[in-house]
């Protein structure tokens, strides 16, 4: 962030523009501005509705951003067919057809509008897209191909105007989507949702799986799609989701969800937190809270003890840096604050690492280079600090021993995150807790790591009921 207000982010750029718009005006003007304004109404809306933000009009072109691409091919591709279906009966000369184009790129934000070659991507994908049509980058193609009842076919390398190098271009409609690689847990699918917390902040939340409601509360950084797919969190999360109905979502300032909000704070959290299982429709539900995400869960188990039926709380604390009577954690937290001011959000990932080489420390290089990518398109560097300085004031101590839910603990004996001691105190102030310690440095823990199979199925014995 400078003085002058810029800033850089990844968002999925979503560009739409009329095909044949100066013939369109030549042979009915009014009746063409006419059609081409309903139609850039409707569009406008389905964004909206999506979680996307529209970001300006120029005559009959929009441009858009959405914090996901699979969100925004989906949303693009429905939209042409809703605006094709509403032409049905328009003679083929005076029918509007848009063509869009989508791509995800690093761009400068300045006074509300997105610059960069991300945009200028975007816009030369949609002259390529056929009318009605939708055209995607080869990085967006990664992110959806496999998620939705989509057909991509190949375009190749693509020489456009004003872009030095070669964009390789996909065409996108309804069909049968390509095969995913992985387990068979790959082949669940996540409906993204949304719902607005009591003061007005949107929050993305999703649910996955068929069994018994358990709400994963949000935690340091989320986002909804790309920890599902991530090699970090997705053996996690798909292991939740084939025994649960698995609820998640993102927190305010993060992911998915609204990123412009007034209020981050502990409360606000909570307030997210009802909004979800509100939303969700979930009368009586198990929580299972990772790191920040378990003070949470102790809270809204204790304001709902009728609601929460079980707890899991991994990696987690009652209370955050500033109330542990530890002076080296406060100097390492500012100095950590001082590294999201200075580098969170620059292309290199080097201040980035800092963070991944705690939460991951035995981490291969690509879960290392996803988690770097997660935290730059996961948030901004002020939201960041916002969160950080928040889970700093964390003290749910008294909370704890109000939790009537039954409980387990798990933590690493090594965490280089939350110091072991933090989890065993949780244990021991939350009445009946169960402590499990596991041998491990990664605070997240990992596939390959020793823990996992121990992890995995004491949690489930857990949540089934099983001794």
């Amino acid at each position: 962030m400078t003085d002058s207000g810029v800033t850089r982010k990844l968002a999925a750029i979503f560009y739409a523009d009329v095909a044949g718009y100066s013939r369109l005006t030549g042979a009915d003007e009014e009746g063409t501005h006419a059609r081409v304004s309903s139609h850039l109404d409707t569009m406008a809306a389905r964004i909206t509705e999506a979680g996307g933000q529209v970001l300006h009009y120029a005559g009959d072109a929009v441009l858009a951003e959405f914090a996901s691409a699979v969100v925004a091919v989906e949303r693009a591709v429905a939209v042409q067919q809703e605006l094709a279906a509403r032409d049905a009966e328009v003679p083929e000369e005076s029918k509007v057809r848009f063509r869009v184009g989508i791509n995800i790129g690093d761009v400068i934000v300045d006074r509300g509008e997105l610059f960069g070659d991300g945009v200028n991507v975007a816009a030369r994908l949609e002259s390529l897209a056929e009318p009605g049509g939708v055209c995607i980058s080869a990085a967006v193609h990664e992110q959806v191909a496999g998620k939705r009842d989509l057909a991509f076919t190949d375009m190749g390398a693509q020489q456009v105007k004003n872009i030095a190098r070669p964009i390789r271009a996909y065409a996108v409609g309804p069909g049968a989507p390509e095969a995913p690689s992985g387990s068979a847990l790959d082949n669940l699918s996540q409906d993204i949702r949304f719902c607005t917390a009591a003061d007005g902040a949107q929050l993305a939340y999703s649910a996955v799986g068929d069994g018994p409601p358990l709400v994963k509360t949000a935690n340091w950084l989320n986002h909804l799609e790309y920890d599902w797919e991530s090699p970090v969190w997705r053996h996690g999360v798909h292991a939740q989701a084939a025994d649960n109905t698995l609820i998640r979502y993102d927190q305010r300032g993060t992911g998915l969800s609204e990123w412009q909000v007034e209020d981050i704070s502990f409360e606000a959290w909570l307030m997210d937190m009802e909004a979800v299982v509100d939303a969700a429709g979930l009368e009586r539900f198990a929580i299972f809270g990772v790191s920040q995400g378990c003070s949470l869960a102790v809270a809204y188990a204790a304001r709902h003890p009728e609601r929460v039926s079980k707890l899991v709380l991994y990696g987690g604390y009652l209370r955050g840096r500033n109330h542990r009577g530890a002076p080296e954690q406060l100097t390492q937290d500012e100095a950590m604050i001082d590294l999201i001011k200075v580098g969170w959000g620059q292309q290199n990932p080097a201040f980035r690492q800092v963070f991944t080489q705690l939460l991951v420390p035995d981490g291969t290089p690509e879960q290392m280079d996803w988690y770097n990518e997660l935290q730059l398109r996961t948030t901004t560097p002020e939201n960041a600090v916002r969160i950080r300085e928040v889970q700093n004031e964390i003290n749910v101590d008294d909370l704890a021993p109000q939790v009537q839910a039954q409980t387990l603990v798990v933590h690493i004996r090594d965490d280089a995150v939350v110091p072991f001691d933090e989890g065993r105190r949780m244990a021991a102030r939350i009445p009946g807790a169960r402590l499990v310690a596991l041998e491990g440095r990664n605070h997240l823990i990992l596939e390959s790591d020793a823990s996992w199979p121990r992890w995995r199925d004491t949690v489930t014995a857990f949540l089934r009921g099983e001794a």
